[in-house]
């Protein structure tokens, strides 16, 4: 039975939209129900953001609302029945597809999830993009994918990485961007675009292409692009994985890159080390020679000096004259400043030798067990002559029943020599010098402390930096090389050991452990450089 619908009032065309859709075209009874479902079909293309409970409340509302009397229709109860059979058919397709798209989300996150994990450690750009493209492609069921790189400089794209399951592959293909200046210029713009080919390519036809750009912070990397065939629509759900995708790709692209800079930097640095190294023996080499030559010259001139002097001073006595003595003392002077300058740059040149040997000779000392009290003994009788020239007081405080230590003589007596050296080089007259060996359960402790000078906290920390020299510090006039204790700190090290300084309230204190049963360090060997080596580069 067909009836015609009263106007509506303005009230109720905007309380019911449905019914108002409705009353703009009337239709004969049988045909109602087709307009309500074309209606409801579009209403669930244009919402998709209702979930399904709010989708079926609109549904029984505006069925609710046809039904009524007054409001444009009367549907009896078989046709409502079939409405809503309708309507539920909607709802279940409505709901699949939601759940499909949902489950292709989940395929999307899974998938990325899988990219990130594995080029999250790779370091290789190749393996980056292999993994990206190959994923991407699998996931999205492309005909074909690939990646490729830019040379901004050169303005050419190289594709690094190609799968293709049924077209023609371009890995290794380089491009010149001003060939395709429109897709270029949105690329490098970071923006991504999909177009169908209007001319069709000579190996693949025409096809379907989304690109999108490998793009961090610091610019454009490259770009990925996928393939299919000519009809295809990439979706927002797909565009938004590739993008995720290129995203992952120039992250670790970027670490990648940074890796094999600093890698560049640390084979550079380390060829210049050698290239130092090599220089410093020669140089070292070719100066012992001259320098032990000049000594030599020097004490062979002193002892012709003084026989003639002797000569001389004979014969002024005799006339009764006594200008030979000033004379003599001019000579005296002018030579031990010789002796001295000569010493000095024989000890700088041993003190380098001494340090490449060190460092590039990889061998494991030999030790020998040596009883403490007696070989510190021997050690300090050298230098209490100086001592007591400047009025220095030594204080030894020594274990009460014998020590043995099992080392290597030779470095240990280096070290504590260097160390009683630059003591007296920094005590003024009237102060003390303590020199201390406590054993410290499965310890060996040595100690030199000396009094009357101090190192500022500043200064402390670069003691140990090769020539690094304390300024204003030595009352003596002594100068020093600026290696010792850098040579110290390379042999206790190689000893097994461990050095320290410190300093305050008018006394510093270097204090040596070693392990009573330890095991001494090779040093690095030959052609390898060690980090501390690294770290003076540029001092010298």
């Amino acid at each position: 039975m067909q009836t015609k619908s009263p106007a509506l009032t303005q009230e109720q065309s905007a309380a019911s939209p449905t019914v108002a859709a409705a009353q703009t075209a009337p239709a004969p009874e049988s045909n109602r129900l087709g307009q309500f479902s074309m209606q409801r079909s579009g209403f669930l293309q244009n919402r998709p953001e209702l979930n399904s409970a709010e989708f079926l409340e609109q549904q029984m509302a505006a069925l609710r609302a046809i039904a009524e009397d007054g409001n444009g229709y009367h549907l009896d109860p078989q046709e409502q029945i079939k409405a809503l059979i309708h309507l539920n058919e909607m709802l279940q397709k409505a709901m699949a597809a939601r759940t499909a798209e949902l489950e292709h989300a989940l395929e999307y996150e899974a998938s990325l999830k899988r990219v990130t994990d594995r080029v999250r450690d790779s370091l290789d750009e190749h393996q980056i993009l292999q993994a990206a493209v190959q994923e991407l492609a699998e996931v999205l069921g492309c005909n074909g994918c690939n990646a490729a790189l830019y040379d901004l400089s050169e303005g050419t794209s190289t594709v690094r990485y190609e799968y293709a399951a049924a077209s023609p592959a371009y890995q290794g293909r380089v491009a010149k961007m001003t060939n395709a200046p429109q897709l270029y210029e949105q690329l490098l713009q970071g923006q991504y675009f999909q177009f169908c080919s209007l001319s069709p390519d000579p190996k693949r036809g025409r096809s379907a292409m989304l690109a999108c750009p490998i793009v961090d912070d610091q610019g454009v990397m490259g770009d990925l692009w996928l393939v299919n065939h000519k009809d295809y629509s990439f979706s927002d759900l797909e565009i938004r994985l590739v993008q995720q995708v290129a995203n992952q790709c120039a992250i670790a692209i970027r670490q990648a890159r940074l890796y094999q800079s600093a890698q560049a930097q640390v084979q550079m640095l380390e060829r210049l080390n050698q290239l130092k190294d090599d220089f410093l023996s020669t140089v070292s080499h070719e100066l012992r020679t001259p320098m032990t030559n000049m000594k030599m010259a020097i004490e062979m001139l002193s002892t012709v000096i003084n026989q003639t002097l002797i000569k001389s001073r004979r014969s002024a006595n005799k006339a009764g004259k006594n200008g030979g003595a000033s004379l003599a003392q001019r000579i005296d002077h002018y030579l031990s400043i010789l002796r001295n300058e000569c010493s000095r740059e024989i000890n700088l040149i041993n003190d380098l030798l001494d340090l490449q040997q060190m460092e590039q000779n990889g061998q494991e000392l030999p030790s020998q067990s040596i009883e403490i009290q007696s070989w510190l003994g021997r050690l300090i009788e050298p230098f209490e002559a100086r001592m007591e020239q400047r009025q220095q007081k030594l204080i030894l405080h020594l274990p009460p029943s014998p020590v043995t230590f099992s080392t290597h003589p030779s470095s240990l007596n280096r070290i504590m020599a260097e160390l009683i050296n630059n003591a007296c080089k920094y005590t003024p007259a009237n102060h003390e010098i303590t020199i201390s060996v406590i054993p410290i359960g499965e310890k060996l402790r040595f100690q030199v402390a000396n009094r009357g000078s101090e190192i500022s906290p500043t200064e402390l920390k670069r003691i140990f930096e090769k020539f690094y020299r304390v300024p204003s510090s030595d009352p003596w006039g002594q100068a020093g090389t600026g290696l010792g204790l850098a040579l110290v700190q390379g042999l206790v090290n190689r000893l097994g050991g461990n050095i320290g300084a410190s300093s305050g309230a008018g006394r510093t204190t270097f204090t040596v452990d070693f392990l009573l049963n330890q095991k001494m360090r090779p040093s690095v060997g030959s052609g390898q450089p060690s980090t501390r080596w690294r770290k003076f580069l540029g001092q010298l």
